[in-house]
């Protein structure tokens, strides 16, 4: 994740990307699509930059020179993504999935909810350390602490996300729901 260019060795560490009109990635066609490839704070960058430009931006109480802000609040997206490149099971050859529809983002990230953590429990704070090695590194290169406290702060900001735990499909989900 350090490398010049993960991707090369590990093809599946990177972030699939695609945003689709409609409710459903059963579609023929989409709006934008893209493979992000690169280290891990390019991953995290270039993965939020993709969601923030396909998402709408608000004007709110600013004035007409503003550029908005995004529909979804920023904090509540980075918390996810960034604990989708700490948090996902590196033993499971798949991307991590960004995904922009009409209703919801969904962040897909390969592996379940590790040991004994459910959906429950970390929404009050409980968490596990999948990858300790990369996750004593992230804090130098993303909005990444270890503390167990963003998926708190992300509902915080945004309290319309659900979590799924599938551990039949060997995948987490978080899916934020557009206003």
């Amino acid at each position: 994740m350090f490398a010049r260019d993960p991707a090369v060795r590990l093809p599946a560490f990177i972030v699939k990307a695609g945003c689709f009109p409609g409710t459903s990635v059963a579609t023929e066609t989409y709006t934008d699509s893209r493979d992000i490839k690169g280290k891990l704070a390019e991953l995290f960058q270039q993965t939020m930059g993709f969601i923030l430009i396909n998402l709408r931006h608000v004007q709110g109480d600013q004035t007409v020179n503003s550029i908005g802000t995004p529909e979804i609040p920023r904090i509540a997206l980075e918390e996810v993504v960034a604990n989708a490149l700490v948090h996902r099971d590196y033993f499971v050859s798949a991307p991590i999935r960004a995904f922009i529809l009409d209703d919801r983002v969904e962040i897909i990230s390969p592996g379940h909810l590790p040991n004994n953590l459910t959906v429950e429990n970390i929404k009050t704070g409980n968490s596990v350390t999948r990858n300790p090695m990369l996750a004593s590194f992230a804090n130098h290169l993303l909005p990444y602490r270890g503390y167990g406290s963003g998926i708190l702060r992300a509902l915080a900001a945004h309290p319309a996300i659900d979590f799924v735990d599938d551990r039949d499909g060997n995948l987490f989900k978080a899916i934020l729901r557009r206003p």
